[in-house]
């Protein structure tokens, strides 16, 4: 039987995470418009709320706990980064904080080698063309990419996705360097992988994956200098998070044509691309769907709602991002 429980689900998500909600809450309110509340409406949304089921674009800081009152104690990140949340401030005010790690690792490392292909082999360009009427049949200077047999796959992050992009590399027949301050024997005994700093990374790599978390050093750790490190040949992948990059160099090289290509799932000013990146022919964007599989989503909605009915019922959260919180 559902408990007097009063939460706040930020955008809508898969049923089954709201089926599961519904049983342990007796009111749970979604957002009924298909965009994010503005931080007004998320304001007013939250006040008196036990608990709150957010998504990677709202803003959670200190104004946001403020209105929620003492009674509320959780947030439930439906994303396994947690950057749009202020821990430290929740932790203070003994909220707890959760996300929903490993469900997606599959899913972005999968969107991760769609995107490496689609821009090494110039797939949207070309389909753009074949689309316009243009083409006159084939020639044997047409559309020219790179291939991926014999090539070099650099791994900027060797984290759970980092590692799952890297081991598919095994099918392409790729050498495998990787950046990342934890060694990984995984990577160096299933794939032969080779540690590097980041500078050889960047230096070496015929193409580049990124797969670190946003952190206050890792802002911008993508800069001018070190895409300019790249060869003319290279490809850049990002499916992290976008301000690891520094979005208006990554134009200007790729408009220079300092590098080969680039492709991006997520942006440094979410949802506005930096300017003129869109123009470019050499680069593919899509709209931040590296989890966005029916699989996925689905799973990721019943961990967020698992954290919240756990919280609610005494339990400690299974994802709890800020353990010191939790009193037994």
């Amino acid at each position: 039987m559902a408990g007097s429980y009063n939460v706040l689900v930020t955008r809508l998500i898969p049923q089954t995470g709201l089926e599961l909600l519904r049983r342990c809450c007796q009111k749970v309110e979604v957002n009924p418009h298909d965009r994010d509340l503005s931080h007004r409406e998320l304001l007013e949304k939250v006040a008196g709320r036990h608990a709150v089921l957010c998504v990677l674009t709202d803003r959670i800081d200190a104004t946001v706990f403020d209105a929620a009152g003492p009674q509320c104690r959780i947030f439930a990140n439906l994303a396994v980064g947690y950057d749009n949340v202020d821990v430290s401030e929740a932790t203070r005010r003994s909220v707890m904080i959760t996300n929903t790690p490993g469900v997606l690792t599959d899913a972005t490392a999968e969107l991760t080698w769609a995107l490496l292909l689609a821009a090494a082999r110039r797939i949207v360009e070309a389909d753009r063309f074949f689309r316009s009427g243009r083409w006159a049949g084939w020639g044997p200077m047409q559309f020219l990419g790179g291939q991926l047999a014999g090539q070099t796959l650099g791994i900027l992050g060797a984290g759970r996705i980092g590692t799952a992009v890297a081991l598919r590399s095994r099918g392409f027949g790729m050498s495998l360097l990787y950046c990342d301050a934890v060694r990984n024997h995984q990577l160096e005994t299933q794939a032969g992988a080779q540690r590097v700093d980041l500078h050889s990374l960047f230096e070496q790599s015929d193409y580049v994956s990124i797969h670190v978390n946003l952190t206050p050093a890792n802002r911008h750790l993508v800069d001018e200098p070190l895409l300019r490190r790249m060869k003319p040949t290279a490809c850049l992948v990002n499916t992290s998070r976008g301000p690891v990059i520094d979005e208006a160099a990554l134009v200007r090289v790729l408009r220079d044509r300092r590098i080969a290509a680039a492709a991006l799932d997520v942006y440094e000013d979410e949802p506005q691309p930096a300017s003129g990146l869109v123009e470019l022919d050499n680069v593919v964007c899509v709209p931040h769907i590296g989890s966005a599989t029916s699989q996925t989503r689905a799973k990721m909605a019943i961990m967020a709602a698992e954290n919240i009915a756990a919280a609610l019922t005494g339990r400690r959260p299974p994802n709890l991002v800020n353990p010191e919180v939790w009193k037994d």
